[in-house]
């Protein structure tokens, strides 16, 4: 499985991006579907993922501004973030995890958000 991440970029406190990234390959392979992401000098963490079969998980500190969405032919993977803040500055990566039990991560994107 391929993955291919876009939408990263600068905003201000406050401002709203969106993030997107869409899975190629074999597509019937895949179970969850979410980001990842890692800010300078820390480690990678859970933002958001769903599940195929619609199941949600957030990390806290983004419940309430974040919303992840999937497609309906469930390729395409979506994180709305809204509220942003600089906390949120980080590279964020595409990430699904298999039937199989193999995690696969696309290449980063960056997200900065100044105050």
């Amino acid at each position: 499985v391929q993955l291919q991440a876009s939408g990263g970029g600068s905003v201000q406190t406050g401002g709203s991006l969106r993030l997107s990234c869409v899975a190629s390959g074999r597509i019937s392979s895949i179970n969850v579907m979410g980001w990842y992401r890692q800010a300078q000098g820390k480690q990678r963490e859970l933002v958001a993922d769903i599940a195929r079969g619609g199941s949600i998980t957030y990390a806290d500190s983004v419940k309430g501004r974040f919303t992840i969405s999937r497609s309906n032919d469930r390729n395409t993977v979506y994180l709305q973030m809204n509220s942003l803040k600089p906390e949120d500055t980080a590279v964020y990566y595409c990430n699904v995890l298999l039937w199989s039990g193999s995690r696969s991560f696309g290449q980063g994107t960056l997200v900065t958000v100044s105050s």
